[in-house]
C-alpha cells in the first residue's frame, strides 16, 4: 500500500511539527511549514496527497490558501483546522472546495483518520477517472458523458467480451451502428473484420446471396462464385442492420446459422463452418413484429440474448451541448470560411430544449445547415428556430396530422405514400429518395392489398 504524503500548515510551527511527527509515526509521510506562502512553494515543487491547514494564520489565511492550492491542483484534498468559534469560516472553506474541517482541540488520531479517508476517496476518484478515460478511449466514436451514456458504456464493456448475439435497439438516428462497431473494436474480435449490411437496402432476390454467397452458375447471372458476408466476417463481427426487414425465408436460414455455426452457399452441396459474432440492430419493436407474425419468435429470442438499448438524445441532457460543439468543429473543418464559430446562450437553450425526434443525426444535420447558411458568429435562438421551422412546417403540412399522432409504422407508410405521390408513382425514383430498394416498396404494397 502506498504511503500518503501530507503537507501540514500552521503559523505555530511547533504545532505543525507535532502533527507531522504523529502522522509520520502512523504510516504517513508529512512535511510541516509555518505559512501559506511556504505551503504554496512546497506544492509547486513536491507531490502531496493532501493538505492540512490552520484557518487563522498571519498573512494569507486558510481560506485563501484553499483557493490558491486548488489553482495549483484542482483536485487536492484540503482539511481545515479551526477553533470552535471559526466554524462558520470553516463551512465557507468547504463551500470553496475544502474536503472537510476539524475543530480544536482535537485528538491527533482523529486528524489521521480524516486525512486517511480524504486520501482514499481521492484515490478512488482518480481510479474512476482512469477507468472512464479507458472506456472513453475504447468507445471514442460515441460521444457522451450523461448518466444514460455512462450506463451504456458500462454495458458495452461487458457485452463486448462475449461471443453471444447482441441486439441493439434504439430510435432512428441514435447511433446504433456506432454501438455495434464499438462492441467489435473493444472486444477480443477486434483484429478480425467488421462487416455491416442493411437488410432493408438489398432486394430479396439478392440478399440471400449477399449473406451466404453462391457458386458459379447457381442462378442466372451468377458468372462467378461469391463468398458472401458471413465468410467475409469469419473471425469477426457481422452487423445485420434493420433486422426487422429481413425476409421470412432468410430469418429461417439465419436461425440455422446461429444454432449450427454453418452456412451453405447457394448452389453448393457442402456447408462451411464460420465463426461470426452476430450483432443485429433495429429501430422497430421486434416484439410487435413477432405478435403480427412478421418475425420469427424463435429467432427473436435467439438474437435477444444481449439486448442493448441506445438512449434517445432527448434523455441525454448536456450531451446535446457536447455533440453540438463537436459537430460545429467538424463542420468548420470542412468549411474553413464559415462565419459561425459558436452558439449564443439562448441558442444553446433552444438546442437543449428541443425534443430531437431524429436524435443525434438530426442534431448533426441542423448544425451543418447553420454552419453553411448562417452569416453570424454566434447562432442565437431566433436563427436556430428559423433553421428548424421550415422542416417542421413541411412535415406537418405534408402529412396533415392535425391533433392525431400516428404510430411509427403508419408514419412510415404516410411518408412512403407522400414520396410516391410526388414522384408520380415511380417506385424506382421513390425508392432512391427513401434510400431503400424498390423491392421493399413492392413488398409493402402487396402487404397492404
Amino acid at each position: 500500500m502506498s504511503t500518503y504524503r501530507i503537507l501540514v500548515v500552521d503559523d505555530h510551527l511547533e504545532m505543525a511539527r507535532t502533527i507531522a511527527d504523529y502522522l509520520g509515526r502512523h504510516g504517513m509521510e508529512a512535511k510541516a511549514v509555518s505559512s501559506a506562502q511556504e505551503a504554496l512553494a512546497a506544492l509547486g515543487q513536491e507531490s502531496f496527497d493532501a493538505l492540512l491547514t490552520d484557518l487563522r494564520m498571519k498573512g494569507m489565511d486558510g481560506l485563501d490558501l484553499v483557493d490558491a492550492a486548488h489553482r495549483l491542483r484542482a483536485d487536492l484534498p484540503v482539511v481545515v483546522m479551526t477553533a470552535f468559534g471559526g466554524i462558520d469560516s470553516a463551512i465557507e472553506s468547504i463551500q470553496r472546495g475544502a474536503y472537510h474541517y476539524i475543530t480544536k482541540p482535537f485528538k491527533l488520531e482523529g486528524v489521521r483518520v480524516l486525512l486517511d479517508r480524504a486520501c482514499r476517496e481521492y484515490d478512488l476518484r482518480c481510479e474512476n477517472r482512469r477507468l472512464r478515460r479507458a472506456v472513453d478511449d475504447r468507445f471514442a466514436d460515441i460521444l457522451g458523458q450523461s448518466p444514460p451514456m455512462q450506463t451504456l458504456f458500462s454495458l458495452l464493456e461487458r457485452v463486448a467480451q462475449v461471443a453471444s448475439p447482441a441486439l441493439v435497439l434504439g430510435e432512428t438516428g441514435t447511433g446504433k451502428e456506432l454501438v455495434a462497431r464499438a462492441l467489435h473494436h473493444s472486444g477480443p474480435r477486434s483484429a478480425g473484420p467488421f462487416v455491416a449490411i442493411n437488410c432493408a437496402a438489398v432486394p430479396e432476390t439478392l440478399l440471400e446471396s449477399e449473406l451466404f454467397g453462391h457458386t458459379r452458375g447457381a442462378f442466372t447471372g451468377a458468372t462467378q462464385s461469391r463468398r458472401g458476408l458471413f465468410l467475409e466476417a469469419d473471425g469477426g463481427t457481422l452487423l445485420l442492420d434493420e433486422i426487422g426487414e429481413l425476409f421470412p425465408p432468410l430469418q429461417a436460414r439465419l436461425l440455422r446459422v446461429l444454432e449450427s455455426g454453418e452456412i451453405r452457399p447457394l448452389g453448393s452441396d457442402g456447408v462451411r463452418k464460420v465463426d461470426v459474432r452476430i450483432v443485429a440492430a433495429t429501430h422497430r419493436p421486434l416484439s410487435d413484429l413477432v405478435h403480427r407474425g412478421e418475425f420469427r419468435e424463435d429467432l427473436y429470442y435467439r438474437l435477444k440474448v444481449l439486448p442493448i438499448v441506445v438512449p434517445p438524445l432527448r434523455e441525454r441532457g448536456d450531451d446535446i451541448r457536447l455533440l453540438a460543439e463537436h459537430f460545429l468543429a467538424q463542420a468548420r473543418q470542412r468549411l474553413p470560411q464559415a462565419v459561425v464559430h459558436g452558439f449564443a446562450s439562448d441558442g444553446m437553450a433552444v438546442l437543449l430544449g428541443h425534443p430531437w425526434p431524429g436524435n443525434v443525426r438530426e442534431l448533426q444535420h441542423l448544425v451543418e445547415r447553420v454552419v453553411v447558411t448562417v452569416d453570424k458568429e454566434l447562432v442565437d435562438a431566433v436563427t436556430l428556430r428559423g433553421a428548424m421551422e421550415p422542416l417542421r412546417e413541411k412535415s406537418i403540412s405534408a402529412f396533415g396530422w392535425g391533433e392525431s399522432l400516428p404510430s411509427l409504422r403508419d408514419l412510415e407508410q404516410q411518408y412512403i405514400d407522400h414520396v410516391l405521390e410526388r414522384t408520380g408513382g415511380n417506385k424506382t425514383k421513390a425508392a432512391e429518395i427513401l434510400g431503400i430498394d424498390p423491392s421493399t416498396l413492392h413488398r409493402r404494397g402487396k402487404a397492404r392489398e
